[in-house]
């Protein structure tokens, strides 16, 4: 799959405890992402955070919280994101989705393993 040039970044913005049927969210979104022929697609936990609400989200121990931020995050072509979001949104109800312009100088596997996320 080739792609570089100008793609689309797609930050889903969720919470930790978020689900989707039985499932935690951010584990159903990478799985509909990777069906629907992405490119791939990173999650990342956060260490603190706030949202909507402004309840602040963090790890530490004094202030331990269950639900920290996670950032699902996906590089692809402007259709493929624009065919997925009604199903991602129909799966969110909170939360928050940006899209930003990227230019991708690079994507391609490494010799031995499957180095760049893809």
């Amino acid at each position: 799959m080739k792609l570089e040039g100008d793609q689309t970044l797609m930050r889903i913005f969720i919470g930790e405890s978020d689900r989707w049927k039985s499932k935690p969210l951010h584990e159903a979104l990478v799985e509909i992402l990777r069906l629907e022929g992405f490119a791939g697609a990173t999650v990342t936990k956060g260490i603190m955070g706030f949202g909507c609400h402004s309840i602040t989200h963090t790890d530490k121990l004094l202030r331990f919280s269950a639900d920290l931020p996670v950032i699902v995050e996906v590089v692809d072509s402007s259709e493929k994101i624009d065919a997925v979001m009604p199903t991602i949104d129909d799966m969110m109800e909170g939360g928050m989705i940006t899209l930003e312009k990227v230019h991708v100088i690079r994507y391609r596997k490494g010799k031995d393993k499957d180095s760049c996320g893809c």
